[in-house]
């Protein structure tokens, strides 16, 4: 398995892979999801010394962290999910064009002394002008196996770890049975596959299903 970068000069500042996707009003959601939209409360002019904006997005767009209420009725809210899963040693794994789904034998060649974090590359580039209907997803038994490997917490670069047809949401289940968190939209065209550290936090949303993350990994 290729590693990370880990050649650097003593003391030098640790590099960082901002691997989370601009969001914009043209930034693409899932259809009939809520796209990012932005107006102005305030603006800097004669009588005020400030701008200040007024946002409505889905908790859904860019990187973003599925809580369990997204998948479970009486799944913990974003705002209250640990934030242990979300930071610390991490791989990223790449499983390229490997098809619709990604399976265990596309990660095998990866996963000796596997942390608990596992990042899946699918796309050669990642698309950010609209939604991909034929987005890449995990077979649901491949998040079993990562599950039964000691991984907590699971990321993929595709809008969502199921086909974007899917209405029983086999992989999502896996996510609630096994307690595993997740990262979807995640923006990996550039990470080479390696070992990392994650940061991707969840904003204290204590009422939502999701929540935006800016997702970064950091050289080792």
């Amino acid at each position: 398995m290729q590693t990370a970068p880990a050649s650097r000069p003593p003391h030098a500042p640790r590099r960082l892979w901002d691997i989370s996707p601009p969001v914009h009003a043209g930034a693409p959601v899932f259809p009939g999801d809520t796209a990012y939209q932005q107006t102005w409360a305030a603006t800097l002019g004669p009588g005020c010394p400030v701008n200040v904006a007024t946002i409505t997005l889905s908790p859904h767009v860019g990187a973003h962290a599925d809580a369990p209420l997204h998948y479970s009725p009486d799944g913990a809210t974003a705002g209250e999910v640990s934030l242990d899963a979300y930071l610390g040693p991490c791989r990223v794994i790449h499983a390229i064009d490997v098809g619709p789904l990604v399976l265990i034998a596309h990660l095998q060649h990866a996963v000796e002394h596997l942390p608990p974090r596992v990042l899946v590359r699918t796309y050669q580039q990642q698309p950010q002008d609209a939604f991909d209907s034929a987005l890449p997803a995990f077979h649901p038994d491949t998040l079993s196996w990562l599950a039964d490997l000691g991984v907590q917490l699971v990321g993929i670069d595709s809008a969502s770890v199921d086909p974007a047809h899917s209405k029983t949401l086999d992989a999502h289940q896996v996510l609630r049975h096994r307690n595993l968190r997740v990262l979807e939209n995640l923006l990996l065209d550039d990470v080479p596959e390696g070992d990392y550290e994650l940061i991707a936090l969840p904003l204290k949303l204590t009422t939502a299903d999701a929540s935006p993350v800016r997702a970064v990994l950091r050289e080792l």
